[in-house]
C-alpha cells in the first residue's frame, strides 16, 4: 500500500512539470520570441538572471525538477533562500510574466494563471514533503516567504 501512494506521488509531481513547460510553452508559442516591450524584456532578463543566482547557491545534486527531494538533498538557506524558499519559480513567473507582458492578451494571462497555480502546487507538496524529512524545515518556513519576496 505505502509502495503504491509513493508511485502516485512521483506521478503527480511529474503531472505538474509536465503543466509547468505546457505553460511555459504555450506562452512563448502565443508570443513568439520577439519582445518589443522593453519593460518586459528587462523582466524576463531579471528572472533569468535571478535564476542563475539561485543555481549558484544550490548544492551540486540537489537541484530536481519534480517536487520530490532527493536522497542527499541538504536545506539550502543561503543565498535566495534565505528570502524565499523557491527561488527558481519565483524566477520561472518573472520570466514568464516579462513574456507576458510583452503582448498581453486574455489568453496570456490565463495560461499566466495555469503556470502560477502548477507552481504553487509544486511548492506545497516540496514542502509537505521537507516538513516530514527535517525538523528544521519548519523554523526555515517561519523565516521565509514562499515564493514572492517579502510578500507571500
Amino acid at each position: 500500500m505505502q509502495r503504491h501512494l509513493k508511485t502516485r506521488s512521483k506521478s503527480n509531481s511529474y503531472l505538474l512539470v509536465i503543466q509547468q513547460f505546457v505553460f511555459i510553452a504555450l506562452l512563448i508559442i502565443l508570443h513568439g520570441v520577439q519582445m518589443p516591450n522593453t519593460f518586459a524584456l528587462l523582466l524576463f532578463f531579471l528572472g533569468a538572471l535571478f535564476g542563475l543566482y539561485t543555481i549558484r547557491h544550490n548544492k551540486p545534486g540537489n537541484f530536481n525538477i519534480t517536487p520530490e527531494i532527493k536522497k542527499d538533498a541538504l536545506l539550502i538557506t543561503t543565498g535566495a533562500y534565505q528570502y524565499i524558499r523557491h527561488p527558481m519559480y519565483f524566477s520561472v513567473l518573472v520570466m514568464m510574466l516579462g513574456v507576458v507582458l510583452s503582448k498581453p492578451s486574455m489568453l496570456s494571462f490565463f495560461v499566466y494563471a495555469l503556470l502560477v497555480v502548477t507552481l504553487s502546487l509544486k511548492a506545497k507538496k516540496e514542502e509537505m514533503l521537507w516538513k516530514q524529512r527535517s525538523s528544521e524545515y519548519k523554523s526555515y518556513m517561519q523565516k521565509t516567504k514562499r515564493i514572492i519576496p517579502f510578500l507571500l
